[in-house]
């Protein structure tokens, strides 16, 4: 028997979608220059690096967990990252006994110290049975305290211009930020879909007691999942920081909460087992289109936080009566 399409249901399940959809088409007729490529472009820019930090933060939650140190991550991350990569000839250079690495090198680097922020993130909760809440909140408190320390709570800047390039180079309309955003994109999709590591994550969120029963190392697959997430956070910063043109410890602040929100409007469950990338870019487009507006509207900036403080709470209550509904 064939389902038949139920339009209340597909409103409700999607309300923030088409609210923000409809409030960009008000946008773009009560204002000029909305519809055009600059702005298209300047959307694609912002979302991509928060793309990717959305995608490590998704496997948190599908696995019933979060992670609340994301946004300091990304700072510390776009903080080893200036320091690594500041120009030989910079005065105020953090590092002058550095010698001149290729920014691929140091982004391996900062991926490196990274995942094994998030490998603790693991083991905290899938071995000492920490909330993840509680584990990720406290990492995120270390992570800062640990970012204000090595750079002294100084900015940084003197970017080489390699590094820069990063963020504003293009092969001809593409930016290459884009180009980031896609290829992890379709890894995530790859792993979410094709690999046993998929597989057991939705498994684990589903049920992790029948999951552990089946066979499934449900320790060895948070720890991957939380040294997943920290990689991302360091791909994350490297990307910011070069796209800011500097770093410092307030850079990131906030971002995992939008990283969650737009996980959750894209679908991403936080009571588990459910979530797809393309969801998680959705979310993420909503979430920037909707700043965008607000700012092309001329509305004041803390007007547009209570607003982002609302799509956070509607998604999550939305997500909660969705699982309410199918128990």
């Amino acid at each position: 028997m064939e389902k038949t399409f139920n339009i209340k249901k597909f409103i409700s399940n999607n309300a923030i979608i088409i609210l923000i959809v409809l409030l960009a088409i008000l946008t773009g007729l009560t204002t000029q220059n909305f519809f055009t490529t600059n702005n298209f472009k300047n959307l694609v820019v912002n979302v991509s690096p928060r793309f990717i930090i959305a995608c490590g933060v998704s496997g948190c939650l599908i696995t019933k967990g979060t992670d609340l140190s994301a946004g300091r991550a990304v700072g510390l991350a776009a903080c080893l990252s200036a320091m690594l990569l500041q120009s030989i000839d910079y005065s105020a250079r953090m590092l002058p006994w550095m010698p001149d690495i290729p920014w691929p090198v140091a982004l391996i680097i900062v991926m490196v110290i990274m995942g094994f922020f998030g490998g603790i993130n693991g083991v905290v909760v899938s071995i000492l049975k920490v909330p993840p809440f509680i584990a990720t909140l406290g990492m995120q408190t270390i992570i800062y305290g640990l970012c204000s320390l090595i750079t002294n709570n100084q900015p940084m800047g003197g970017y080489k211009t390699s590094y820069l390039t990063v963020a504003s180079g293009s092969i001809g309309p593409i930016p290459y930020l884009m180009i980031f955003a896609v290829v992890i994109g379709a890894y995530f999709w790859f792993l979410y879909n094709k690999t046993r590591h998929g597989k057991y994550m939705y498994a684990i969120g589903g049920n992790e007691s029948a999951a552990q029963v089946a066979g499934v190392n449900v320790r060895g697959s948070l720890i991957r999942i939380y040294i997943l997430a920290g990689c991302m956070y360091a791909l994350a910063g490297f990307l910011v920081g070069a796209k800011a043109g500097g770093a410092s410890t307030a850079t990131g602040n906030g971002y995992e909460l939008e990283a969650i929100a737009a996980c959750t409007i894209g679908g991403v469950s936080a009571n588990g087992g459910v979530g797809r990338v393309g969801g998680i870019l959705i979310g993420v487009l909503v979430f920037e289109i909707l700043k965008i507006c607000l700012q092309f509207l001329g509305v004041d900036p803390a007007y547009t936080y209570i607003a982002q403080g609302l799509v956070i709470v509607i998604a999550v209550a939305l997500d909660l009566r969705k699982y309410l509904q199918k128990k």
